[in-house]
Protein backbone atom coordinates (compact mmCIF):
# COMPACT_ATOMS: atom_id res chain seq x y z
CA UNK A 1 0.00 0.00 0.00
CA UNK A 2 1.27 3.27 -0.55
CA UNK A 3 1.08 6.36 1.40
CA UNK A 4 1.94 9.96 1.52
CA UNK A 5 4.13 11.59 3.67
CA UNK A 6 4.23 15.10 4.87
CA UNK A 7 6.76 16.20 1.92
CA UNK A 8 4.78 14.40 -1.06
CA UNK A 9 6.86 11.51 -1.38
CA UNK A 10 5.50 8.22 -1.03
CA UNK A 11 6.94 5.81 1.56
CA UNK A 12 7.10 2.86 -1.06
CA UNK A 13 10.12 5.24 -2.91
CA UNK A 14 11.55 5.82 0.14
CA UNK A 15 12.14 2.15 1.12
CA UNK A 16 13.82 1.86 -2.03
CA UNK A 17 16.02 4.43 -1.78
CA UNK A 18 13.82 6.90 -4.89
CA UNK A 19 14.31 9.46 -3.21
CA UNK A 20 15.28 9.13 0.09
CA UNK A 21 18.01 11.22 2.15
CA UNK A 22 18.36 9.13 5.12
CA UNK A 23 21.12 6.35 3.35
CA UNK A 24 24.08 6.20 4.76
CA UNK A 25 27.53 5.37 3.69
CA UNK A 26 29.11 3.50 6.41
CA UNK A 27 33.19 2.27 6.31
CA UNK A 28 34.15 -0.69 7.72
CA UNK A 29 37.48 -2.05 9.63
CA UNK A 30 40.26 -4.38 8.52
CA UNK A 31 43.26 -5.05 9.03
CA UNK A 32 45.57 -3.86 5.71
CA UNK A 33 45.54 -0.39 5.15
CA UNK A 34 47.39 2.06 6.46
CA UNK A 35 45.43 5.09 8.78
CA UNK A 36 47.40 7.66 5.64
CA UNK A 37 45.86 5.22 3.00
CA UNK A 38 42.13 5.60 4.25
CA UNK A 39 42.36 9.61 4.71
CA UNK A 40 43.55 10.04 1.25
CA UNK A 41 40.59 7.82 0.02
CA UNK A 42 38.20 9.79 1.99
CA UNK A 43 39.80 12.97 0.71
CA UNK A 44 39.77 11.91 -2.67
CA UNK A 45 36.72 9.75 -2.78
CA UNK A 46 34.14 11.53 -0.86
CA UNK A 47 35.28 15.47 -0.75
CA UNK A 48 36.09 14.98 3.13
CA UNK A 49 38.14 17.40 4.92
CA UNK A 50 41.51 16.34 6.29
CA UNK A 51 40.57 16.62 9.56
CA UNK A 52 37.00 14.70 9.00
CA UNK A 53 38.99 11.73 7.37
CA UNK A 54 40.80 11.58 10.28
CA UNK A 55 38.40 11.32 12.51
CA UNK A 56 36.68 8.85 10.44
CA UNK A 57 39.68 6.87 9.68
CA UNK A 58 40.19 6.53 13.98
CA UNK A 59 36.65 5.75 14.29
CA UNK A 60 36.80 2.87 11.99
CA UNK A 61 40.00 1.96 13.81
CA UNK A 62 38.38 2.09 17.12
CA UNK A 63 34.88 1.00 16.70
CA UNK A 64 34.79 -1.48 13.69
CA UNK A 65 32.47 1.12 11.36
CA UNK A 66 31.92 4.59 10.97
CA UNK A 67 29.21 6.83 8.80
CA UNK A 68 31.21 9.06 6.53
CA UNK A 69 28.42 10.43 4.78
CA UNK A 70 24.82 10.70 4.69
CA UNK A 71 22.46 11.48 1.85
CA UNK A 72 20.42 9.46 -1.02
CA UNK A 73 21.11 6.27 -2.60
CA UNK A 74 21.94 8.05 -5.86
CA UNK A 75 24.78 10.45 -4.29
CA UNK A 76 26.28 7.98 -1.86
CA UNK A 77 26.47 4.69 -4.14
CA UNK A 78 29.40 6.17 -6.40
CA UNK A 79 31.03 6.52 -3.57
CA UNK A 80 30.90 3.41 -2.10
CA UNK A 81 32.25 2.17 -5.38
CA UNK A 82 35.12 4.53 -5.42
CA UNK A 83 35.90 3.22 -1.80
CA UNK A 84 35.62 -0.61 -3.05
CA UNK A 85 37.76 0.34 -6.11
CA UNK A 86 40.44 1.44 -3.48
CA UNK A 87 39.82 -2.39 -1.64
CA UNK A 88 38.00 -0.77 1.27
CA UNK A 89 34.48 -1.92 2.94
CA UNK A 90 32.03 0.34 2.17
CA UNK A 91 28.50 -0.25 2.63
CA UNK A 92 25.25 1.65 1.90
CA UNK A 93 22.27 1.42 4.21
Amino acid sequence: MRTQTKKGVNEKDQESGGTDKNCSLVLHNDDYHTFDYVIDALMEVCGLERMQAIQCTYLVHFKEKCVVKKGSKEELMPMRRGLSARDLKAVVH
